[in-house]
């Protein structure tokens, strides 16, 4: 009997010891990693607000300044306006010209929108559905454009445009656009069409659609979160656009708003409308973040493609 007991509380007994000595070493585990992540979470929160503090406030005194004179604006900078009017939004609107810069900028950046989104959807859905020999090739010479510093280009562009007597023209001002924001759209869009299920293609071309209509009418519905996606990300970086509008343009009648707010400090030089110049940059920074905050959930959701079969 004695042997027996010895038996269960000697070596048979190890395993319960062990189990109580497992059980304990990961709730020391699991406390230690929880107090690392109040750690990196505490810091990370930090930094991230910092962040937002630098982007936030010059945006907020951006917007207040342009309700103040330039008087308010040298003598009390950071100051409340002493009175709410629309007078510096009507003045750059009208006599800036900030109206017309704004109409070109509508121009160029939806037709281009329009084009880069639409051929950049039908490229991105051929090089992943289709095989064909030169696919792989295709496909990492879009990714490759994606490394190649666009400062780079823009004097062959330049001399090409030029030699196409597109230099100056709106359609000049959209080709190169599209160019730029094309390499970015397929190569996000490929991943989505590559994850939507083949079984439907086959369904639509048994139903006898063709090609173009199932892309348009079933593929393409598909994938429209990352379409969605991908239209807020290229009209963001197309609307504050400023390298290739000022190489390519040199017509003021076909100014962006980027173009016309450098041309308007440089005319005006140290004698500047400040109250009006304030209000022209919030007139060009204000469609980006309607968009933004409209869109936003839009773009958090088309963030990845969904993997579920």
């Amino acid at each position: 009997m004695t042997q027996g007991l010895d038996a269960r509380s000697g070596p048979g007994s190890s395993p319960v010891a062990q189990g109580t000595s497992t059980r304990g070493t990961p709730t020391r585990r699991r406390g230690q990693a929880t107090t690392g992540d109040r750690v990196f979470g505490v810091i990370a929160h930090t930094v991230l607000t910092i962040w937002a503090l630098l982007v936030v406030l010059p945006l907020i005194w951006t917007f207040y300044s342009s309700f103040k004179n330039s008087r308010e604006i040298l003598t009390s900078p950071f100051g409340l306006p002493e009175t709410l009017g629309l007078d510096n939004f009507i003045t750059a609107w009208q006599e800036a010209g900030i109206g017309r810069f704004f109409g070109n900028t509508v121009i160029v950046v939806g037709g281009a929108l329009f084009l880069v989104m639409l051929l950049g959807s039908m490229c991105a859905y051929v090089l992943a559905r289709y095989e064909f020999p030169g696919r792989r090739l295709i496909y990492y010479g879009m990714i490759a454009g994606l490394t190649f510093p666009l400062f780079l280009a823009v004097v062959p562009l330049f001399f090409v445009l030029q030699s196409m007597g597109l230099r100056n023209t709106y359609i000049g001002l959209i080709l190169a656009y599209a160019g730029f924001a094309l390499p970015f759209t397929v190569f996000f869009l490929y991943a989505f069409f590559r994850q939507l299920p083949e079984e439907i293609a086959e369904s639509a071309s048994i139903d006898g659609a063709g090609d173009f209509r199932t892309f348009f009418q079933v593929m393409a519905p598909m994938a429209a979160p990352g379409l969605a996606s991908v239209t807020i990300f290229n009209f963001l970086g197309l609307w504050n656009q400023f390298l290739l509008p000022v190489v390519l343009n040199t017509d003021d009648s076909k100014f962006v708003l980027a173009q016309g707010l450098m041309n308007l400090q440089a005319q005006q030089g140290y004698q500047a409308d400040w109250g009006a110049m304030f209000a022209s940059v919030t007139i060009t920074i204000a469609p980006v973040l309607i968009v933004y905050v409209i869109f936003q959930r839009q773009l958090q959701g088309g963030m990845g493609p969904s993997t579920d079969k």
